[in-house]
């Protein structure tokens, strides 16, 4: 499928992740329809989306979107327990939980509901694509790609691209497209089975790997690390304080 052909995109999962990439989709001028397991989790996504913190009102409130803007891409998000919904969508984006097991799960029931042509790709942090493609049909293989958002989505410019060797590349060159008119700076990356992180993972990982190094060695603190990396090298947040965060992860 072409760029100039994807109108509607699905996102199965809404939260955190699945709720501010509908919100950058739609955005951007895509019609979306996003699936959840619930009606409450539905209306979480639909407040975070709406009202939360990195939501639409308050990218109005800053000035990053206008009144207009924002009243038309509120329109173009609708929300729906059942995947039979999503059957006509051009591109699917999952985002539901990170565990293999699931997103094989999710993948080999929408390969059976949604058209043939359309595209899929993950939102995994990590996991190699070609094995979260592992149970869809032979003719959905080329159709296979991996988009990796940074959380918030809203406000982090970051996409991997992940293709595996079976993705075409009309498939890359419109996952890409879809991910720069959402206003992302894309990175394109090789499928690597058997490792786990892409690029902007493995990076950080490796680099809090070597700061836990340097605190078993006694040789600095951990404030002492995070004040280094904040102010030596311009890091937005920090490896173990509490308000920075992103080392939690690991």
């Amino acid at each position: 499928m072409r760029l100039d052909q994807v109108k509607t995109i699905g996102i199965m999962g809404g939260g955190v992740m699945g709720g501010g990439i509908a919100q950058i989709m739609a955005v951007a001028g895509y019609d979306v329809i996003v699936r959840d397991l619930t009606h409450e989790l539905v209306e979480v996504t639909r407040d975070a989306v709406f009202e939360g913190r990195w939501g639409m009102k308050r990218a109005v409130e800053r000035g990053k979107l206008s009144f207009d803007q924002c009243t038309e891409a509120i329109d173009r998000i609708s929300f729906t327990l059942a995947p039979r919904d999503l059957r006509d969508a051009d591109l699917i984006i999952e985002a539901v939980p990170e565990k293999l097991d699931l997103k094989q799960q999710v993948f080999a029931e929408l390969d059976t509901l949604i058209k043939p042509e359309a595209i899929f790709t993950t939102n995994t942090s990590g996991f190699p694509v070609a094995d979260i493609a592992r149970d869809v049909s032979e003719g959905r293989r080329p159709l296979f790609a991996g988009m990796h958002y940074s959380n918030p989505v809203p406000t982090m410019k970051m996409c991997e691209v992940i293709y595996t060797p079976r993705t075409s590349q009309e498939t890359i060159d419109t996952v890409k497209g879809v991910a720069e008119k959402a206003g992302r700076a894309v990175s394109m990356v090789k499928d690597a089975p058997g490792s786990y992180g892409f690029v902007m993972n493995r990076v950080f990982a490796a680099a809090k790997r070597e700061a836990d190094l340097i605190v078993e060695a006694g040789l600095a603190t951990r404030e002492d690390i995070d004040r280094a990396m904040m102010t030596g090298r311009n890091w937005p947040a920090a490896f173990y304080g509490q308000r920075g965060g992103i080392g939690k992860q690991w």
